[in-house]
C-alpha cells in the first residue's frame, strides 16, 4: 500500500489528529516563542499532509488549489521572524488560513451529506468539521484583532502565540456556549462575529445530529429489508 493510499484510506482519522495537535499542542509547551518559530510551521506541515487524503480523486483543480493554499499557510508562519512587523502581514495570514480551512470544511461537509450509511469515516469527519469551525473562527477573530487590538478585552498582545491561544480559547468556549466572560468582544463587529460563531456552532451540532440519525435510520431500514 502506497503512502497516498494510506492517506486516503485513513483520511479523516489523520485529519482529526492533525487538527487536534495544531489547536492544542500548546498544552505541552511552555515556551510560546518556540511554538511560533518552530512548532507552528511543523504543525502546518503535518496538517497539510493529513489533508491530502481528503482530496484524492476530487479532481485536478481542487488539488491544485489545495496545494497552493497549503504552500501559502505553511510559508506564512516561517516568514513571521522576517515580515511579522510588515503592516498587513497578519491580516493576510489570517485570511489565508480562513480560506484554507473553509476549503477543507467544504469537502468534509460534502462527505457527511452524501452517503446514506454511518461508519468510522462519518464519525471522524463529523469531529473534523467541529474542529475546522474552531480553526476558522480563531483566525477570523485574529484578523479583526490585528486590525484593532481594542476590539477584544482580555486578549494577550505579548506575542503572536499568546494571542492565538487566547482567541482559540475564546472561539472554543463561544462555539460550545460555555462563555466564561474573561475575554469579551469590545467592538460592534466583534460582538456580531462572536454571535455568528456561537449560532454557527449550535447550528452545526443540530444539523450533525440530524445527519447522523438519518444515516443510522437508513442503515437500520436496509438491514430490516
Amino acid at each position: 500500500m502506497t503512502v497516498l493510499q494510506i492517506l486516503h484510506k485513513r483520511k479523516y482519522e489523520l485529519l482529526l489528529v492533525a487538527l487536534i495537535q495544531h489547536l492544542f499542542i500548546g498544552i505541552f509547551l511552555r515556551d510560546l516563542h518556540f511554538y511560533t518559530t518552530i512548532v507552528w510551521p511543523i504543525n502546518m506541515l503535518i496538517l497539510g499532509i493529513a489533508s491530502v487524503g481528503v482530496f484524492v480523486g476530487k479532481g485536478k483543480w481542487k488539488n491544485i488549489i489545495r496545494n497552493l493554499l497549503f504552500m501559502i499557510v505553511w510559508a506564512l508562519p516561517i516568514g513571521l521572524p522576517f515580515f511579522g512587523k510588515v503592516p498587513g502581514y497578519f491580516q493576510f495570514l489570517n485570511v489565508a488560513y480562513v480560506v484554507f480551512f473553509l476549503f477543507i470544511l467544504w469537502e468534509v461537509m460534502r462527505h457527511l451529506i452524501k452517503p446514506s450509511y454511518i461508519n468510522a469515516d462519518i464519525i471522524s469527519a463529523s469531529a473534523c468539521g467541529y474542529f475546522l469551525l474552531i480553526e476558522i473562527s480563531t483566525f477570523m477573530m485574529q484578523f479583526f484583532f490585528y486590525q484593532n487590538p481594542t476590539s477584544f478585552i482580555g486578549v494577550s498582545t505579548s506575542d503572536p502565540a499568546s494571542t492565538f491561544v487566547d482567541l482559540l480559547y475564546y472561539s472554543s468556549i463561544t462555539i460550545t456556549s460555555i462563555g466564561y466572560g474573561d475575554i469579551t468582544p469590545n467592538a460592534h463587529y466583534t460582538k456580531l462575529i462572536a454571535s455568528f460563531v456561537g449560532i454557527t456552532g449550535q447550528f452545526y451540532s443540530v444539523v450533525l445530529v440530524g445527519i447522523l440519525i438519518s444515516k443510522f435510520v437508513s442503515k437500520s431500514d436496509n438491514i430490516t429489508d
